[in-house]
């Protein structure tokens, strides 16, 4: 198993619970914002929750692109990208009509609802995952089981074949993302107990 993980810090939140679900797993990873630490991992994890033209500037002024690009394009060592983090693997999102890093073939678009009533944004609290494909990340997580969202913005793909899962709300919406050594979850999974865990491990274990 790699014993060095990488959680990135790039000032956008929720690095802490993170950590302490991978401590729970007796995973050690270090919390860095340092290129060539980043660089040098056998594991990423991309955290985030906020804005996404705010996370694409602060990774842009801590120089962290290009480690992340080389970490993840040219070494091809397994990322996960959590919420905001998988949002970041797109091209473009309308939050801010910004760049992405650009991994995925994908645009990320603000959720529209008609029943505003019953379908809350944004989109909080427990729901249900769909499994698309066989995955490594999903395994002994059962379909249909529950994990914690919290977001306004969802991912469009271009290539249906990145789908790992989707989730209804109101209308179907991809709720994970798999290519090849790239991994995204919009859902929290240091956030939901059990399953999180469980997919958190099987992320180590890749």
């Amino acid at each position: 198993m790699p014993n060095n993980i990488i959680i990135v810090d790039y000032g956008m939140g929720n690095l802490h619970s993170v950590k302490k679900k991978l401590l729970r797993l007796n995973v050690n990873p270090i919390i860095s914002s340092n290129p060539n630490e980043i660089e040098s991992a056998d594991k990423i994890i991309l955290p985030g929750v906020g804005h996404f033209q705010k996370a694409m500037e602060n990774l842009q002024k801590l120089n962290l692109i290009d480690a992340l690009n080389e970490i993840v394009l040219i070494k091809q060592k397994p990322i996960l990208g959590i919420c905001l983090g998988m949002q970041l693997m797109a091209n473009k999102s309308e939050e801010g009509n910004a760049n992405g890093l650009g991994w995925i073939d994908a645009e990320v678009v603000k959720f529209i609802v008609k029943d505003t009533l019953k379908y809350k944004i944004p989109h909080t609290g427990w729901n249900q995952i769909i499994k698309t494909k066989d995955s490594l990340l999903m395994k002994n997580i059962s379909d249909l089981s529950e994990f914690y969202f919290v977001h306004s913005y969802h991912f469009l793909v271009n290539n249906n074949e990145d789908i790992l899962n989707e989730t209804e709300y109101e209308y179907k919406f991809i709720s994970a993302i798999e290519k090849n050594n790239i991994f995204g979850v919009q859902y929290h999974p240091e956030k939901s107990h059990d399953d999180g865990e469980r997919l958190l491990k099987n992320f180590i274990e890749l």
